[in-house]
């Protein structure tokens, strides 16, 4: 049996739950909101479309017990009405920082001992935050971080060169924020580097790099918040702990280095980190890295 908690159903929450339904990836799906009638709601709009479904999931609202047993917990809560239209995923910070106290109180008292994926933001600190204070292993809690900012960079390669962006590997690393980056040393287009690549089309590293990071504010600005993309990587990630599948991909994870969670390459299975995928990075990359890790631990501090 699968069973998946989802904690937070704003636009986010809510578009992971139709799709663990609709795809018939959760037998049994717990969904909790501070808002009853929210909850109510996306609960009944769910069960309305079982009835046209080839699968069956339970819905289970509003029971922080029910998670005591679930494979997956996945955090999804937020305040968007604070986030501003300046690119600052810190906006939700102060009022994030204060549910995760409620959340992992919860957690705590309901014996969850599965895998935690946050997506709240900023992601970094929040994911440090509750792995804290659920006292849930390291390996057990990590965040959706820089595998959704990697999938912008893949976009915008993809655009450039008219590939498909799943032909692009790489990624990019650091606060799921301002100060994230692309580490260009890692990216490559059907196996090609494209640091080669970029010399002999004339491509230009610097705009590609700054239409992954501003990709997030280009969605938000013409809606007022994203969902499609987060929630694709919630589920990859999901179901990467559902299946084993090892999955090498950036995520928010530990690193022993800067004691707190950051965008870096990770293997996800079963039992969530199954390892740090260490991977050589070029002298300005890893000055990168430092700084990105300064600005969170600075975050984290305050």
């Amino acid at each position: 049996m699968r069973k998946i908690g989802i904690i937070g159903l704003g636009h986010v929450g809510a578009t992971i739950a139709y799709t663990l339904v609709t795809k018939g990836i959760a037998d049994e799906l717990v969904i909790i909101d501070t808002n009853d009638e929210k909850t109510t709601a996306e609960e009944y709009d769910l069960r309305d479309t079982l009835a046209r479904l080839d699968t069956f999931t339970k819905i289970i609202p509003q029971d922080y017990d029910s998670l005591s047993n679930a494979d997956v917990v996945i955090t999804a809560f937020g305040n968007i009405d604070s986030i501003k239209m300046d690119g600052d995923r810190f906006g939700e910070l102060n009022f994030n920082a204060e549910a995760v106290e409620e959340v992992a109180a919860n957690l705590r008292t309901s014996g969850f001992n599965g895998v935690l994926i946050n997506i709240s933001n900023p992601c970094d600190v929040i994911t440090t935050l509750l792995q804290q204070q659920t006292g849930l292993s390291k390996n057990q809690v990590f965040g959706t971080g820089t595998f959704l900012d990697t999938a912008r960079m893949q976009r915008a390669v993809g655009q450039a060169l008219h590939e498909d962006p799943k032909n692009i590997s790489g990624y990019v690393l650091g606060e799921h924020g301002e100060s994230q980056y692309t580490a260009w040393s890692t990216v490559e287009v059907k196996g090609h580097p494209i640091i080669k690549l970029a010399e002999e089309k004339g491509l230009d590293l610097t705009s590609l790099d700054q239409q992954a990071r501003r990709g997030g504010w280009l969605v938000f600005s013409g809606k007022h918040y994203t969902c499609y993309a987060i929630a694709t990587c919630a589920i990859k990630l999901t179901q990467a702990v559902l299946s084993d599948a090892h999955l090498a991909c950036p995520t928010s994870v530990y690193l022993e280095e800067y004691d707190h969670y950051i965008g870096y390459p990770a293997v996800i299975g079963r039992k969530g980190i199954v390892e740090v995928n260490s991977i050589t990075l070029s002298i300005e990359e890893k000055a990168q890295l430092d700084n990105s890790a300064k600005i969170i631990k600075e975050k984290l501090n305050k």
